[in-house]
């Protein structure tokens, strides 16, 4: 009987406990990576998995080392750099295979798509002869089915008309569409892995959420794994399941997103937080808000635009670019114009700046009319109106000096005498936070938001008392953009400066600027208190606006539609 026991227990136990299932073994596992440019390490011991359909953020300020690690993953480090630890992807050292191994895992198994669709396609060839190159790793023999193929693709990522996409040039296309394109190209020959570095960067925050969606979408639906890189942590948090927060090449925190962003452990991880405008939208409320209760309510506006309007012709067609457009600044505070591409900003500020003339309307800016002035009638009152561009890599001459920057606008008025021009220029550089040490450098010594205090230091020197901002913040990481809004405001605030601020991060505007217009198709459809607008906006397109603002919260992603889901699901159309 004992033995008949001892039987049927070991059936029960053999029935009751089933056998271990076998660990899942990660898609891409990091272990111990480092990476050197020459003698510089700028990545070190850096180790983390991405599981299969999962997604995951590496994110930091610009040389933290996100784009290096990806570069590694994609084997796209440059000439003289050197790595060490592993990368296994599927079970394979990427590390340690030949190149002639690995490149047919390069776009078929592991896809990329870059920041910048503008210097990842050729200017010179049209969309449908580049997409051909992605479609021929799909190994279909037929042209005419590799075609379908695209067309088929370009509509899954949401372009309207493929066809006309497939013959257009790059400049044909907006920035939202070409990055559109570049997703379809990189999901095309159905990855087992995407890397997607910084791709909504310099998109506006409608077309961000689109793109964020799709690519949301694409890897639930593709079971694809997503590696996205970030500086925006609020970005990261609605969008990935896990996340490595990164600096100077190392790994400061790691784990769930959502454990992470609720309470990060490093203190670097709980600076990112802070510096992310969306999740913080009352920073500033000490430096911001004195501006409105110390101004005069009985004064004239610094800046009146009143019913102005601009048409230009097109290919014989008349399109108007500003619509009855009117707006008034106080003196000492910041108003925002706000809209996607196209929606009438640019165009405002150049009729503002006297750089465009406008067919109707008046603009005035301290009670000096600008509107119908020549060239030379507006030279004076330039010198009281200055512009902060968008992108310091480009608004500064990289063969001079910063003395020299700084000091132009000196020279070209013929302010003061040399000596005195030269502290004035000290004394610039001193009020964006910059030392004199900087005055002999160029700006290719210079990081980018020292580059951009010098555009502002620049701005400044001439003692103005408008100063447009046109996105100044667009081209720098989120920790760094704090800085130089901390500084704007700083010098609002000891100098009186009045601001126009031109943005599409609504989150930014939201810290910054007193009041707001919202422009759609060259109309301003929505004005008045930037509190109020954003609390309770009035019309559909704020709203929709607002409602893109990433917030740190998972977002929900439509479904695909069926069609589309069938047709990319085929490994080749039949």
């Amino acid at each position: 009987m004992a033995s008949q026991n001892r039987l049927t227990n070991t059936l029960i136990h053999a029935i009751t406990v089933p056998p271990s299932p076998q660990p899942v073994k990660p898609l891409l596992q990091v272990d111990g990576l480092s990476v050197s440019y020459g003698r510089q390490e700028v990545v070190r011991g850096v180790g983390f998995e991405l599981g299969r359909g999962k997604s995951l953020a590496l994110i930091g300020e610009s040389g933290s080392g996100k784009s290096t690690i990806a570069r590694a993953v994609l084997r796209l480090l440059p000439s003289g750099a050197s790595a060490s630890g592993q990368l296994t992807f599927e079970g394979q050292d990427l590390l340690a295979l030949p190149e002639r191994r690995f490149r047919p895992l390069r776009g078929r198994a592991i896809g990329f798509v870059p920041q910048d669709p503008g210097n990842a396609l050729n200017p010179v060839r049209t969309i449908g002869a580049q997409a051909m190159e992605a479609a021929a790793l799909t190994e279909e023999p037929s042209a005419a089915i590799r075609k379908a193929l695209i067309l088929e693709t370009f509509s899954q990522v949401g372009l309207e008309n493929p066809q006309r996409v497939y013959d257009s040039y790059p400049h044909q296309l907006s920035g939202g569409m070409l990055q559109r394109v570049l997703i379809g190209l990189a999901v095309l020959p159905r990855p087992a892995l995407l890397v997607a570095d910084e791709p909504t960067s310099a998109l506006d925050v409608t077309i961000q959420k689109r793109i964020l969606d799709l690519l949301s979408r694409l890897q639930s639906d593709l079971d694809i794994s997503l590696l996205l890189i970030t500086h925006d942590l609020a970005i990261a948090a609605e969008r990935t399941d896990s996340l490595v927060v990164l600096k100077n090449g190392v790994v400061q925190e790691t784990g769930r997103t959502s454990a992470v962003f609720s309470s990060p452990n490093s203190a670097y991880a709980r600076k990112l937080h802070a510096d992310v405008p969306a999740l913080n939208p009352d920073r500033y409320a000490r430096l911001r808000d004195p501006a409105l209760r110390l101004r005069n309510a009985g004064e004239a506006p610094k800046i009146d635009v009143s019913s102005v309007t601009k048409t230009f012709t097109v290919d014989g067609k008349v399109l108007t670019a500003v619509n009855d457009v009117s707006f008034a600044v106080p003196a000492g505070t910041t108003h925002a114009l706000v809209g996607e591409s196209g929606s009438g900003k640019t165009t405002t500020i150049r009729l503002l700046l006297g750089l465009e003339e406008p067919d109707h309307g008046e603009i005035s800016v301290a009670g000096e009319r600008l509107s119908g002035r020549s060239p030379q009638s507006l030279r004076s009152a330039w010198r009281h109106l200055q512009l902060v561009y968008q992108n310091p890599f480009t608004s500064l001459d990289p063969t001079w000096s910063v003395e020299n920057l700084v000091r132009e606008p000196l020279d070209r008025f013929k302010i003061g005498s040399p000596k005195e021009r030269a502290q004035q220029v000290r004394e610039a550089l001193a009020n964006v936070g910059l030392g004199e040490h900087l005055l002999a450098r160029k700006p290719s010594a210079l990081s980018g938001g020292q580059r951009q205090r010098v555009a502002i230091a620049r701005s400044l020197v001439l003692k103005p008392d408008v100063i447009v901002l046109d996105e100044p913040t667009s081209a720098l990481d989120v920790s760094v953009q704090a800085d130089i809004v901390e500084v704007l405001l700083s010098l609002q605030a000891k100098l009186g400066l009045t601001y126009i601020f031109v943005s599409h991060d609504l989150a930014l505007v939201r810290q910054l600027a007193h009041t707001v217009s919202v422009m759609q198709r060259g109309s301003i459809v929505e004005h008045g208190a930037v509190a109020d607008i954003f609390s309770n906006p009035q019309h559909p397109y704020t709203a929709t606006l607002l409602q893109s603002i990433p917030s740190g919260v998972t977002a929900s992603v439509p479904a695909v539609p069926q069609k589309s889901r069938h047709i990319l699901r085929e490994e080749r159309i039949a």
